[in-house]
């Protein structure tokens, strides 16, 4: 493998964002990449699917917790009139739910889908705009992981929709900085709606990220293929077994890709290649899970008050309202 300081000046692809992360993630010990990779087109389609298998539980109890609970939560919040943001939309499957409550409290509502994938944002804003033309959908395509600019002005209160668990997919002390991020474009009352995967036994963990069908496999997978589109790289995903792994310690899932034989892959792109001995694992995202006590700590230590939760009669899984304080 070149190593960096071989090179008298870097490809044109190591500054964009995904040569960036590839070359640093897999130039690392341990092998990394981050899991925002998974979601070109493909990618976005296969979590879809992943969100309706039977092993997994995330999007069917919150999406019954919004069936049961949307006018709850609408009142909750406590405003005559909202604007509704979401961060890391996709296709707002579950969001409609929360929406139709909006419109039978207030008659009419502007919701600002925030995404990086623009195709399915757009799904997002016809499904929505055909369903309920109550609601003008107004998408924003960006990576709110890097920047909260992004978070328009309304000149109502805002709620912020940060569902689906995606915040725990970021390590401790960055879920912390992103929310205090958040906090801070957040006026005070402005609200935020967080949904969070609740701690529960191994086999239920293990399972929702290791479905029988394998297309979570196919998801992980996915990313190796992107970089061998974009990156012109050699990657042979046959050659690397998805692993989902249960850290009781860390209270996260962890996904890995493990190679199965010794193996060299070159990215012509970033003028690499990369040695992987059998075994050797990438390691491609984290899912933490929480307690209901873990999750108002957290809130509570970026500046935000509590409202109202909701949970499901298994306390699966929780939404939790809170407020800019």
């Amino acid at each position: 493998m070149l190593a960096l300081s071989s090179l008298p000046c870097l490809p044109p692809a190591a500054s964009t964002p995904i040569g960036a992360e590839v070359r640093r993630g897999l130039t690392s010990r341990p092998k990394t990449l981050s899991p925002w990779l998974f979601y070109d087109q493909r990618g976005s389609e296969l979590f879809e699917a992943i969100t309706e298998l039977p092993e997994y539980y995330l999007t069917r109890t919150e999406r019954g917790l919004f069936a049961r609970c949307g006018d709850d939560i609408l009142a909750a919040a406590g405003s005559p009139r909202l604007a509704i943001l979401e961060l890391g939309a996709g296709t707002a499957a579950k969001t409609g739910l929360l929406l139709q409550a909006a419109v039978r409290r207030q008659g009419s509502v502007t919701y600002y889908p925030i995404d990086i994938s623009a195709s399915a944002l757009e799904h997002a804003r016809r499904n929505i705009s055909q369903q309920l033309p109550q609601v003008t959908v107004k998408p924003r395509v960006a990576d709110y992981t890097t920047s909260l600019d992004v978070i328009p002005s309304s000149g109502c209160r805002r709620l912020v929709l940060y569902i689906g668990s995606s915040i725990g997919n970021f390590d401790p002390s960055q879920a912390a900085a992103l929310l205090r991020a958040l906090r801070r474009r957040l006026a005070p009352g402005d609200l935020l709606l967080l949904g969070v995967d609740h701690i529960k036994d191994r086999g239920t963990l293990l399972r929702a990220y290791n479905d029988a069908a394998g297309v979570t496999a196919e998801f992980n997978r996915n990313a190796l293929l992107r970089i061998n589109r974009d990156l012109g790289a050699a990657f042979r995903p046959r050659l690397f077994r998805h692993r989902a792994l249960w850290n009781e310690p860390e209270s996260r899932i962890e996904m890995h890709l493990e190679s199965l034989v010794p193996q060299q892959v070159p990215i012509p792109a970033l003028e690499i290649a990369i040695q992987f001995r059998r075994g050797e694992t990438i390691h491609t995202e984290n899912s933490y899970k929480f307690t209901p006590g873990s999750v108002c700590r957290l809130l509570a230590r970026c500046g935000f008050s509590p409202v109202q939760d909701w949970t499901d009669p298994r306390r699966w899984f929780g939404l939790y309202l809170v407020a800019a304080a």
